[in-house]
């Protein structure tokens, strides 16, 4: 079985995430979606509530796709996170050269310390190219229309989230 590991830290998961998912889908039998804990950057949404909303979003796309999609939280180093799942390679989306910069460096690193776990570079389809959680975040905090960027029910948890309905 080969299995794959799409990990972030998904405040709140995009549309850009559900494509790069979509993707990965049709070279795994299993995709895991790992949910990184990352205390270190603050996220507005608590684990629980991303986990849910990635569930939500993930039980459509399995069925759609029909690949098992599983979410599995964690607060270890990616490449342990790998071992755990059992996960032969994981899965990267990129959206700009400035993205690559950065993953080419962890690739290095994962390689040194497992290099059985191959990494995978999707690149986001060009209508998903900007789309970053942070950017989702600052135009609803802003009262701007996040509807091209997230699911429905992602949009309504984000502006219930911000106190904005």
């Amino acid at each position: 079985m080969r299995i794959g590991l799409y990990p972030g830290t998904f405040d709140p998961i995009t549309l850009g995430h559900i494509d790069i998912i979509r993707r990965s889908a049709k070279l795994v039998d299993r995709l895991v979606i790992g949910v990184a804990i990352n205390r270190d950057k603050g996220p507005l949404f608590p684990l629980e509530e991303r986990v849910e909303m990635i569930e939500g979003e993930m039980a459509k796309l399995s069925a759609e796709t029909g690949t098992e999609i599983l979410v599995h939280p964690f607060e270890n180093l990616l490449i342990n996170c790998a071992r755990d799942v059992g996960a032969q390679v994981i899965v990267r989306g990129l959206r700009a050269v400035a993205d690559f910069e950065y993953e080419f460096q962890m690739v290095g690193m994962n390689r040194a310390l497992d290099s059985s776990i191959e990494t995978v570079f999707l690149m986001a389809e060009a209508r998903h190219q900007a789309i970053a959680s942070k950017l989702v975040k600052e135009i609803a905090r802003l009262d701007g229309d996040v509807a091209r960027f997230v699911t429905p029910p992602v949009k309504e948890k984000l502006l219930a989230k911000l106190g904005k309905i």
